[in-house]
């Protein structure tokens, strides 16, 4: 298989603490570093949270920016994901860094479980940011947490609320949503070929355990792989990671074993139909 892999870094989420791995970066300056680690490693996409002064994540505009901006110093070519998750805030203020017209954005198209509470994106929510996206010239990266968020992304891309083909990312392995389930994935992938095209690239990532899983049969499979601490601390059942660039050295190493060479930034942004950096 020739077809070049992108790896995804999620470099911090909502979630992780000090506390769970000491090298989870929580300050912009940290994410910046582990950050650059990581795209020296491998990773092509930064997948981005910003938490303030507590260490809460918020959806600060401000810090946002400033993350942003080290890294496009630090990281050339490197393509910037903000998340507009929503543990980060509420309503309307998910969106406050679209402004910024990152690269991409994340883009949840449904609600479903989470371990201790349901994830709330209510329609009119999920047209506003899509609104948002294209306002802003930003590609949206919609988190498929089932498999009606997949039909969902389809029906917004034929009615013109997602402007360009959709990039689409299984989520496996969260507690109360999808398990990691490889009949699932399976199925997840011929749907995605089914509605959005043959060579529509998607990407997959699995949570805690799963991660490693889901890395492996996403690259096996054609596909691109997510890593990083935000969605596991551990990189073997009794390990802290050392961090971020150490999970994505673990996807280089089955990039290589599947010889599927690893995507440069400008690879990764020609096979994602975004803007050269």
């Amino acid at each position: 298989m020739t077809k070049p892999c992108i790896i995804c870094v999620a470099i911090t989420g909502s979630l992780p603490t000090k506390e769970n791995n000491p090298a989870v970066p929580i300050t912009v300056a940290e994410q910046i570093e582990s950050t650059h680690e990581a795209f020296e490693a491998g990773a092509t996409i930064a997948h981005c949270h910003v938490r303030d002064d507590a260490g809460k994540p918020t959806s600060d505009p401000e810090r946002f920016a400033a993350l942003r901006a080290g890294i496009e110093k630090h990281c050339p070519g490197m393509i910037v994901q903000l998340s507009t998750g929503g543990r980060s805030g509420a309503g309307q203020a998910r969106g406050g860094m679209l402004p910024l017209a990152p690269d991409m954005a994340s883009l949840s198209v449904g609600s479903n479980n989470f371990p201790t509470r349901v994830y709330e994106n209510p329609p009119d929510l999920v047209d506003w940011l899509a609104s948002e996206m294209i306002k802003y010239d930003v590609k949206p990266e919609i988190e498929a947490f089932d498999l009606s968020h997949i039909l969902q992304a389809s029906r917004m891309w034929k009615d013109g609320r997602i402007k360009d083909l959709p990039y689409v990312q299984f989520v496996m392995g969260v507690k109360n949503a999808m398990p990691a389930d490889r009949d699932v994935f399976d199925y997840y992938i011929h749907t995605v070929k089914r509605l959005f095209g043959e060579d529509a690239p998607w990407c997959a990532a699995g949570i805690g355990p799963n991660q490693i899983v889901l890395n492996e049969w996403a690259i096996s499979s054609g596909g691109h792989a997510r890593t990083g601490l935000e969605d596991n601390v551990r990189i073997g059942r009794d390990t802290l990671a050392p961090s971020n660039a150490a999970l994505v050295k673990r996807a280089v190493d089955l990039c290589e074993k599947y010889d599927r060479p690893v995507a440069t930034c400008g690879q990764a942004r020609a096979i994602l139909g975004l803007r050269a950096a």
